[in-house]
């Protein structure tokens, strides 16, 4: 693997063990979060801290469960990673999830942009990979 899915194994790994002060350990102090419309938390989230907030925000809604990494595909300095999630979420008994894609841009082995993409062949279009079947 790469520095940066390295990177990004360690990011997810520290979101699913609820650890919001590793999260950051690989993120640029100019990082930028983009949740889009349609989400939970939609907007944009500038620097270290606003990002790990929001995450934490995102993450403190689980009772129990994963955001799995399932394959990561690479562009120069992007990557996409396909995700599948898989929460029960606090005050509830059923489970939700679905797959989707998150996007990532790298610039000196930090995370400068880390964006989420309902569709996983938007992600790719977003990077310039080639359409792979994505949904």
């Amino acid at each position: 693997m790469s520095t940066e899915t390295d990177a990004l194994e360690h990011f997810f790994a520290a979101i699913n063990r609820n650890d919001m002060q590793a999260i950051a350990k690989n993120f640029d102090p100019h990082i930028v979060r983009i949740e889009p419309e349609g989400f939970p938390a939609a907007g944009t989230y500038r620097g270290i801290t606003e990002v790990q907030d929001h995450v934490a925000k995102g993450r403190e809604t689980w009772a129990e469960g994963t955001c799995e990494p399932e394959k990561f595909l690479v562009n120069g300095d992007k990557v996409v990673v396909y995700l599948h999630a898989r929460v029960r979420l606090k005050d509830s008994s059923d489970w939700v999830g679905g797959q989707f894609a998150d996007g990532f841009v790298f610039r000196n082995g930090k995370i400068t942009q880390y964006i989420s993409f309902g569709k996983r062949s938007d992600a790719l279009e977003w990077a310039g990979i080639e359409d792979q079947g994505a949904t």
